[in-house]
């Protein structure tokens, strides 16, 4: 089976690759929700979690390195949170002066920048592992299955395929440009223009990629519309879940509820 390379999901015989989409759906977001109220500074419970993480992460058969590697892209985006170091107020950690005024570093304002960085660091993790492991179609039908509405599964399968054709549509302009272009093996002899020329056949050329795109989704729609889409993919049934699978689905989000009590008891 031919993957595209922008498809996180990999083929496997792990017990997690084994485990059914609806039960795997259901316990990712139990556990994204539960990592999401703990209090921050509840470090017993992260350290929980992350158990709970590295164990799922082993069944997969992927590496721990695979999904830390990934991971770390969240982290970025908890630096957004890097202000709160100097503007909840606490117990003072360090303090400096400047010609602007004084900066305070509080205890409580470190706690809560290094929660929230845990937290999306953890949960990136899980979500992950769910991308790698269940094909998308899967996911797909085990949303249906969780009752999640059927115009936001649309939206979600149609974004996702379209990823794919923007991606394809940017990959025969980068072709084309390669086809056109030459470079010299001199070194003294520099191919291209200044910055501005660049910065104007970078902006056709995505000016290009946009119209493209849009072309070829019409033409994808008006397949699909003569093939009778109607705004929703009809699948076949899922099976019915089998005990084991309960139980695994009973018991992961057991363990949800007991580290989010856990958590807020130590709060």
């Amino acid at each position: 089976m031919h993957v595209h390379f922008l498809d996180p999901y990999h083929a496997g015989g792990s017990p997690i690759h084994r485990l059914d989409a609806r039960v795997k759906l259901a316990l990712t977001l139990a556990f994204i929700i539960t990592t999401s109220l703990v209090p921050f500074g509840a470090w017993a419970a992260y350290i929980l979690l992350f158990a709970i993480v590295l164990s799922v992460e082993l069944l997969t058969d992927l590496g721990i390195a695979y999904f830390f590697k990934r991971a770390f892209l969240a982290l970025p985006f908890a630096l957004a949170a890097l202000p709160l170091i100097f503007t909840v107020q606490g117990a003072p950690l360090a303090t400096w002066s400047s010609g602007a005024g004084t900066f305070t570093i509080s205890v409580e304002g470190v706690e809560r920048v290094v929660s929230i960085a845990l937290k999306s660091w953890l949960s990136m993790q899980m979500a992950i592992a769910l991308a790698a492991t269940t094909a998308f179609p899967q996911l797909l039908a085990a949303m249906r299955a969780l009752r999640i509405p059927k115009l936001l599964v649309a939206i979600f399968g149609l974004m996702w395929r379209y990823l794919f054709v923007l991606a394809d549509e940017a990959l025969r302009l980068l072709r084309a440009r390669a086809a056109r272009s030459s470079a010299s093996r001199d070194a003294q002899y520099k191919t291209g223009g200044a910055i501005v020329w660049r910065a104007r056949v970078t902006g056709g050329m995505a000016g290009n990629l946009l119209l493209r795109s849009f072309e070829r989704g019409d033409r994808i729609y008006d397949a699909m519309a003569a093939r009778g889409y109607d705004g929703e993919a009809r699948v076949l049934p899922m099976p019915a879940l089998q005990a084991a699978q309960w139980l695994i689905l009973g018991g992961g989000l057991a363990v949800c509820v007991l580290i989010l009590l856990l958590a807020l008891l130590l709060a």
